[in-house]
């Protein structure tokens, strides 16, 4: 197959691929969305939303529609790395042999990851990055894709452990999850409380995803694109001489080189989503909030006024 004819199949099977998980989920088009353009380029997700938004319902369905294995995790303070990548265990003839953790899945959702001390957050950190883990000295290579989505709640804040700025930076996305609206909310409470049960059918096969995640590298960018992109992070930075006096009043540390690698990777694979054969600004633009949301630290002065990290970034364009 051409890459032009695979690039109009993928914008046929994204479509189905949304159809499938709306039989269960309703609305959040937006969340699925970001979801799917993280699984296409490769890259991660965080959820953040209050408990109850059906973050749990919405990877597992979104697991069963791309035909992948699903595990999840749930953090808690007393949780071990081992709890996560495995461990050895003495056998009958004693030896010692390998148990693999929950991570040995293609989709991780690592539930309330903030719950959980940060010698566990950082177990995470080289499966996150290299696709691989390593215990008692031994390397194990994670099955492929590999995609964490984890969920963050931004209320409660007793008795978690903020993630830090390298683990976040490991994140591709922060999707942030709302109510959903009366009408959505009303759908939600019939569907949920009757006994009709759903099926939800695989359109996809972990080949066909890796595939699709390589047809999206091989996708051509002009440099003007590239040069966008990268200019929108670095006036992020309040020393660099590209920000403006906006940035430079309300930030205190901008985003790194990784957000320049996923704003381009995440802008190819939505052009190819929407059937375009290689990306423009309006698709980094498109992209730009939710690669950014996390990788930029507001100071006192912006909390004391209001503003929020999506107020800086629209300034930036």
């Amino acid at each position: 197959m051409s890459d032009v004819a695979a690039i109009e199949k993928l914008v046929q099977k994204q479509k189905e691929l949304k159809q499938e998980i709306a039989k269960i989920i309703v609305g959040q088009d937006e969340v699925i969305n970001q979801i799917v353009l993280s699984v296409f380029s490769g890259g991660h997700a965080l959820l953040v939303g209050v408990p109850g938004l059906a973050k749990t319902l919405m990877v597992n369905t979104i697991s069963q529609a791309l035909g992948l294995n699903f595990k999840r995790i749930q953090f808690t303070p007393d949780l071990m790395p081992s709890d996560i990548l495995g461990s050895e265990i003495l056998d009958e003839t004693r030896n010692f042999k390998f148990i693999k953790g929950p991570i040995f899945s293609n989709i991780i959702l690592a539930d309330e990851i903030n719950r959980t001390p940060p010698k566990t957050q950082a177990a995470l950190l080289e499966a996150m990055q290299e696709k691989s883990v390593t215990v008692a000295g031994h390397h194990y290579k994670l099955d492929l894709p590999f995609f964490v989505l984890a969920t963050q709640n931004p209320i409660e804040q007793e008795g978690t452990y903020p993630l830090p700025e390298a683990q976040l930076d490991r994140f591709m996305f922060a999707i942030k999850l709302d109510y959903p609206s009366f009408e959505e909310e009303v759908q939600v409470v019939k569907a949920t409380t009757s006994n009709s049960t759903i099926t939800v059918n695989a359109l996809f096969s972990a080949e066909e995803i890796i595939d699709y995640q390589n047809l999206i590298r091989k996708i051509p960018v002009t440099d003007n694109v590239i040069e966008y992109a990268v200019s929108l992070v670095s006036k992020t930075r309040p020393n660099n001489p590209l920000a403006t006096d906006f940035v430079k009043n309300y930030l205190d540390w901008g985003a790194g080189p990784r957000a320049s690698q996923s704003l381009i990777l995440a802008a190819k694979t939505h052009a190819a989503i929407n059937g375009k054969f290689s990306p423009d600004i309006e698709d980094v633009q498109a992209v730009a909030f939710g690669i950014l949301r996390h990788r930029i630290v507001k100071n006192y002065k912006a909390d004391a006024e209001g503003i929020t990290e999506e107020d800086i970034i629209q300034k930036l364009f």
